[in-house]
């Protein structure tokens, strides 16, 4: 790849995957709102683990290798298809399945503005699936498009954390750079996933995605 090659593909991950991209993620908290509500994240060092586990060993683990399967299958209309199905069935609660799906949807229609997008992908899918074929399309490497969807969930559940007084910026900045290694790590592991390596064990945040749904005074729809 050259060097105008790479640089046209970092400028477009930048692009898709940054807060300013329309899509609405700014919305959602992923059950982090909940997990706030009952106690179970109360600052920053609780703040990183919570965002740890669901990373390593979480829905966004999930989420990333279901990214790197549709990356593979970009150009496979029938696998596509299926990867899409399945990302959409492993969906844990009603919530979980609106922002996925919702955020998918939205980034498809922005993402619009490169023409090749709607060349691979003409049904909504879950949100995952819509960047791992795009990306694909773009001749964008795998490991990269998942390292930069991991950046900006980490992001964003910083950002939702400093709305909901659980830490100040310098101390979200500072799980941000806490999290890099991680963030690395597992973008590196996902891109040589395949679907048998599909697996989560956060039993706690999968119950706050639920209780969120009751939660009468909220700031997120998830």
């Amino acid at each position: 790849m050259s060097d105008a090659t790479e640089l046209s593909a970092l400028l477009r991950l930048m692009a898709w995957l940054s807060p300013a991209f329309p899509i609405g993620s700014f919305a959602y908290s992923g059950g982090l709102e909940r997990a706030v509500h009952d106690g179970l994240v109360r600052d920053a060092s609780d703040l990183q683990a919570w965002l740890s586990a669901v990373v390593d060993h979480g829905a966004l683990w999930n989420d990333c290798v279901l990214l790197g399967e549709a990356h593979r299958a970009a150009r496979d209309a029938l696998g596509l298809a299926a990867c899409a199905e399945l990302a959409e069935a492993l969906a844990g609660s009603r919530e979980r399945h609106q922002e996925t799906m919702l955020l998918g949807e939205a980034f498809l229609t922005a993402a619009s503005a490169w023409p090749e997008v709607t060349a691979a992908i003409s049904t909504a899918v879950a949100y995952s699936v819509a960047v791992g074929a795009t990306a694909s399309v773009h001749e964008i490497g795998c490991e990269q498009a998942v390292a930069a969807y991991l950046h900006a969930f980490v992001s964003q559940g910083v950002s939702a954390a400093i709305r909901l007084g659980v830490c100040g910026q310098k101390d979200g900045v500072a799980v941000i750079a806490a999290m890099e290694g991680l963030v690395a790590g597992t973008a590196e592991r996902a891109a040589c996933s395949t679907l048998d390596d599909l697996g989560s064990a956060t039993i706690q945040a999968d119950i706050v995605s639920l209780r969120h749904e009751t939660q009468r005074v909220r700031l997120f729809r998830s």
